[in-house]
């Protein structure tokens, strides 16, 4: 049974609409969240001390149902029924991290057949997630943050310089070369629908799957100085190129591996320490990569920009549409705002899954 929450009016129709129902979910939900209700769920005990910072809850136990295919415990990563996930472990975002990963165990029709990999550049983080989910198919991988230290240039906003956030960059490599395709996941958003049906899209000839945005205006992710240098902005001749948000992605990490994207991405970083072309982080050498040449996915996957800007975090609404992702990207954190009693009224469908505290 999944968790049902007390709030009044519209608010409540609309939360059992998105999270409860998976086959309901072509109601439009935009207009459906905007609430006040939410008193009763941020109404904290001001007696309680807060919970150690690492304290979690363990997960309960979510199994495969009858039709699932076998997932032997003693198969390994190498077993083909297995859908393989990559989310990064620090301690700023552990928080976030747990609850991505108890919202897809909660929502997987066949949990149990979910393997984790977890990219980490700190230690002592494997136990915690052990203890936190002692069942969970997983292997942590050591990201060496020296190996981009280098390569990293200053951006709009500290946290998107942080070397792990590139170390989806360099999956292919750090992966077993079983693994053909793997689903990487930020770890600011929760999963409301069945991670198998995301793990089933079609790539075709492209490397990358993910929501494509071609109303955004693409001009932006880009300096003048790339735009009037043909040098720089012919790489995208031929091509239509359409922002995508990295934080959601189906990658063909055999396609990967032969090309060799990981080179090509580390040339553009090298352009950029000299040049200046862009401004944010990470994300503008995956758009020089493959914008244009990315396998679309339903927007539902990535409901993005939750978190608001990069500066001021402030409250966002859903896109229209169905919702199977929820996605706090931008500066501000659903696990912060709750804390600090100032949330913004989408942040209470992020609360359910959080392990945090006794």
């Amino acid at each position: 049974m999944l968790w049902i929450m007390r709030f009044s009016g519209l608010f409540s129709a609309a939360l059992v609409i998105i999270v409860l129902s998976p086959s309901l979910q072509s109601f439009p939900p935009a207009e459906a969240i905007r609430s006040s209700h939410l008193d009763a769920y941020l109404r904290f005990p001001s007696s309680d001390p807060p919970p150690h910072r690492f304290s979690f809850r363990k997960a309960p136990v979510f199994r495969n149902a009858a039709d699932c295919a076998a997932a032997d415990v003693d198969s390994g990563v190498c077993n083909p029924s297995l859908v393989h996930v990559a989310i990064t472990l620090d301690f700023e975002y552990l928080r976030g991290s747990i609850a991505a990963v108890h919202s897809i165990l909660k929502h997987s029709s066949c949990p149990e057949s979910v393997f984790f990999h977890f990219l980490v550049s700190e230690t002592d983080l494997e136990s915690l997630i052990r203890s936190t989910f002692p069942e969970l198919k997983l292997k942590v991988y050591y990201f060496d943050p020296e190996i981009v230290r280098t390569l990293i240039s200053t951006s709009v906003r500290q946290a998107l310089e942080q070397p792990l956030n590139y170390a989806r960059n360099y999956l292919a490599d750090l992966l077993e070369p079983c693994v053909r395709r793997v689903i990487y996941l930020d770890s600011d958003l929760v999963v409301v629908d069945d991670i198998a049906k995301l793990w089933m899209t079609k790539l075709g000839s492209k490397t990358i799957g993910a929501p494509e945005y071609c109303h955004a205006n693409f001009t932006k992710y880009f300096t003048p100085a790339f735009w009037s240098d043909e040098r720089f902005s012919g790489a995208f001749t031929g091509r239509k190129p359409c922002y995508f948000n990295t934080g959601v992605m189906v990658m063909d990490l055999e396609r990967w591996r032969r090309v060799g994207y990981t080179e090509v991405i580390e040339k553009w970083m090298e352009i950029q320490k000299s040049d200046r072309i862009y401004e944010l982080g990470s994300l503008p050498p995956f758009l020089l990569v493959f914008a244009g040449e990315v396998a679309p996915i339903e927007h539902r996957w990535n409901q993005h920009g939750l978190g608001g800007d990069n500066v001021r975090g402030s409250c966002r609404d859903l896109h229209p549409g169905p919702v199977s992702l929820l996605h706090w990207s931008g500066s501000g954190k659903p696990w912060f705002r709750l804390d600090s009693r100032r949330p913004c009224p989408l942040d209470t469908l992020w609360a359910p899954y959080d392990l945090y505290g006794h």
